[in-house]
């Protein structure tokens, strides 16, 4: 349960946060004044503080200059009204999480609150990177014996004593946030700020406000001068996942605080000096963004000071086993329930798929065998359909597919009847869609999810392409943008 600190002298404030947060996922409590919160932090705990900035005895600005000595991790969000905008840009200034202005709005509210809450166990969960499993708690830790996790291990441990800017690199569904918050963690950043930016699901034209701030005017909608996340995070450490989705534009700006420390805001001339320590991830292959001139040279070498390539799963399939066991614990743990077994059938069946969607596919799957499983134990048909119809008999034919495939011309009907046997093995599955589906799936990662190319290569146009990667719902497996 997150706990939430409301710090307001309005009456009919509080009253409105009890209606708006009356759920028992959160656990509100409320202050009448800053003296009386700062009472109710050692014993409360709560996980993000709410403060109005004008009230009796001390008010919301020295609040959060006490809050920020008691717990620099912790999130705080101000409450203003029009008229003390300026204070609530200044208090962000130092390390307010956000601002809200009165009246709020309520739909933006929860949004806000429940990013900042994201952020805050973002902050607190520390992230294990032993690899002995019998030693984790199932919270937060990155799992795996395998080579591939190995040296992912000894990398996290060496960037982790020093302050390097580090580029994770790897397949959607890798864990490579995970990765950057072991990194965090484990940092002499640790008590500092964290934050996470993903690159790819704030629109082009929000992202560089988003990140550098904006002042008033800077564009329309621009009411109010705005801190972006790199001043809110001076001295900490901010994700940029999904970096090779920039525009060339922002691009150039990450650059200069990397060189410098220092930026301007959108639409102002003031330059803004901070130090924050950088932490990349991709999942597309950046040199081929630069042989393109689609992302910075400079900049990929700036970021790819130390590179962390996390394998697929597909090539630490012996970690399958410690996965999908820490998934069944750390599941029950959060339903409270005792954990599920698994048959060993059922086990077989997900070392043998080949997992497009990597570490966060099999999470999802296990997820849902949960759900739908009947006793106490998971059992193959409990499995998706598209897990369980991968035969066996494809095994056997590798050498086969294979000798096809390094062939110098490819011998297109030996390869369809070893196809047909595929499928006669497996009725229910139907072959042309199936084939059609993996075909898309391969052309796909070919070009890192470019569809004018993938087009291309499959002989169709893009529009037919759209149709079928909604039609097989390859997005999810390729976060493609």
């Amino acid at each position: 349960m997150d706990k939430l600190l409301l710090i307001d002298d309005e009456a009919d404030v509080q009253y409105s946060f009890r209606r708006i947060f009356n759920s028992p996922e959160i656990e509100l409590a409320t202050a009448t004044s800053g003296e009386e919160g700062l009472k109710l932090i050692p014993k409360l705990k709560p996980d993000l503080v709410i403060t109005d900035i004008r009230m009796g005895g001390i008010n919301g600005l020295e609040t959060l200059r006490r809050l920020r000595q008691l717990d620099p991790k912790l999130p705080v969000i101000l409450m203003t009204a029009y008229g003390t905008t300026q204070m609530a840009i200044e208090a962000m200034k130092l390390g307010a999480y956000d601002y809200i202005l009165k009246p709020f709005d309520v739909p933006k509210l929860k949004q806000l609150v429940q990013a900042a809450l994201k952020a805050a166990r973002d902050m607190k969960q520390v992230v294990s990177y032993e690899p002995l499993l019998e030693s984790e708690d199932y919270d937060q830790g990155i799992v795996g014996r395998s080579e591939p996790m190995q040296n992912v291990f000894k990398l996290i441990g060496q960037l982790a004593a020093s302050d390097a800017t580090a580029l994770i690199t790897g397949e959607s569904g890798t864990g490579k946030e995970l990765v950057a918050r072991a990194i965090y963690h484990h940092s002499q950043r640790s008590g500092q700020p964290f934050i996470a930016i993903n690159c790819a699901a704030i629109p082009e034209n929000l992202l560089e406000s988003e990140l550098f701030g904006h002042e008033k005017g800077a564009f329309t909608g621009a009411t109010n001068q705005r801190v972006g996340k790199f001043e809110q995070c001076n001295h900490g450490t901010i994700f940029l996942d999904e970096i090779g989705d920039m525009s060339l534009a922002t691009q150039t700006k990450i650059l200069r605080v990397l060189q410098s420390g220092t930026f301007e805001r959108v639409g102002g001339n003031e330059t803004v000096k901070v130090d924050v320590r950088v932490i990349a991830a991709t999942n597309k292959l950046l040199e081929r963004a630069v042989s393109a001139r689609e992302f910075r040279e400079d900049l990929f070498y700036r970021l790819n000071v130390v590179r962390i390539q996390m394998p697929p799963l597909r090539e630490r399939r012996g970690d399958i086993r410690l996965l999908v066991n820490y998934f069944l614990q750390k599941l029950a743990q959060a339903q409270k329930q005792k954990p599920k077994s698994i048959a060993v059938e059922a086990l077989t069946i997900l070392e043998n798929f080949h997992w497009p969607g990597n570490v966060r596919e099999l999470e999802n799957v296990i997820q849902r065998a949960i759900v739908v499983a009947k006793g106490d134990a998971i059992l193959p048909g409990d499995l998706p359909a598209d897990i369980t119809r991968t035969p066996a008999s494809v095994k056997g034919d590798t050498t086969k597919l294979n000798a096809v495939e390094s062939s110098a011309a490819p011998d297109l009907a030996s390869l369809a009847r070893i196809l047909f046997q595929w499928a006669r093995g497996n009725k229910e599955l139907k072959i042309i869609p199936a084939i059609e589906r993996e075909l898309i799936l391969n052309a796909l990662r070919e070009t890192n999810g470019n569809q004018v190319h993938a087009a291309k290569l499959l002989g169709i146009t893009r529009a037919t392409l759209r149709k079928r990667v909604e039609k097989f719902h390859i997005q999810r497996e390729l976060s493609i943008h």
